[in-house]
């Protein structure tokens, strides 16, 4: 894995001198380390900027395509970056997920303040997949965005839900526990990659260390502190999180749209992979109007 990863990484960044924007590989002070980023500007003048992250398997390269480019055709300026749990940070660092991505996003929001070319009053955030949860739980308490996006909206991200309905297990009996979870990994490629991922994102030993950290991932409680305007994105065909963007959305007390991408649209899969084209087009003009909506009384 690392071995692969690390060929991602070094081809991408020998592609950044070819680049048409200017592209920084940059580190971002994090709790007496760093955090690995790219930032993406268009020139010196202060700039709307997008702050990106992805989700539970995401690297700081892929966010280029999954919105840094489409940023920068509309003027943005783009920060991406890899979290605890993401890339480098846990590959090299073995640092893990956490549900408070608050601590994580304010030191990259005091990072944009020392930079020129960012105009400080419009910084908005995007997190992908699971970083659909993340983003608005950082919104939650980072009031210093201007906007956040989730894409795919989600609500909650706990492996004690994990069990099919019906199932026979008692999360109480840890060794019975650990063989329902390999019966269900042995049979189900999806499961097995979930399981093993986080096991190795979140540093969990076993499943149920893996379902006690994943415990504090939900927005009950927390939806309504969010102050920004919110865009819940949601794709009809979504086979991961199926059902979570509107619950995420009806929880929301802020400003706030949902967006859905169907198979009409070419955009139905998860986090509209097969459309981002689309995505970019109909997520940009969102954020063009809230972002306008700032310069009026």
């Amino acid at each position: 894995m690392l071995e692969t990863w690390e060929k991602s990484r070094s081809t991408f960044r020998q592609a950044i001198p070819l680049m048409v924007w200017p592209v920084e590989q940059v580190e971002i002070p994090y709790e007496g380390t760093h955090l690995s980023g790219y930032f993406y500007r268009v020139d010196d003048v202060p700039r709307p900027t997008l702050i990106i992250h992805g989700g539970y398997d995401s690297t700081g390269e892929e966010l280029y395509f999954g919105g840094a480019a489409a940023a920068l055709q509309r003027g943005y300026n783009c920060l991406t970056f890899e979290g605890p749990g993401q890339g480098a940070t846990i590959r090299l660092q073995r640092i893990p997920f956490r549900h408070d991505w608050e601590k994580v996003i304010t030191p990259v929001v005091d990072y944009l303040h020392t930079r020129p070319e960012v105009d400080k009053q419009r910084i908005a955030l995007m997190g992908i997949s699971l970083g659909g949860f993340l983003a608005p739980r950082a919104a939650a308490y980072e009031h210093r965005l201007a906007a956040c996006i989730a894409n795919d909206g989600l609500f909650t991200f706990q492996f004690g839900e994990m069990a099919p309905e019906g199932a026979n297990v008692d999360f109480n009996e840890p060794a019975k526990l650990e063989t329902f979870i390999q019966e269900l990994m042995a049979n189900n490629t999806g499961v097995r990659w979930a399981v093993d991922n986080g096991r190795f994102t979140f540093q969990a030993k076993t499943f149920l260390e893996l379902i006690e950290k994943t415990q504090p991932f939900t927005l009950e409680g927390i939806a309504h502190m969010i102050k920004c305007p919110v865009l819940v994105c949601e794709a009809e065909a979504d086979h991961f999180f199926a059902g979570q963007p509107m619950k995420l959305y009806e929880a929301l007390t802020c400003p706030k749209t949902f967006m859905l991408f169907t198979a009409e649209d070419g955009g139905e899969e998860h986090c509209q992979f097969g459309a981002l084209l689309l995505f970019n087009q109909r997520v940009f003009e969102w954020l063009d109007d809230v972002m306008d909506g700032l310069n009026r009384p």
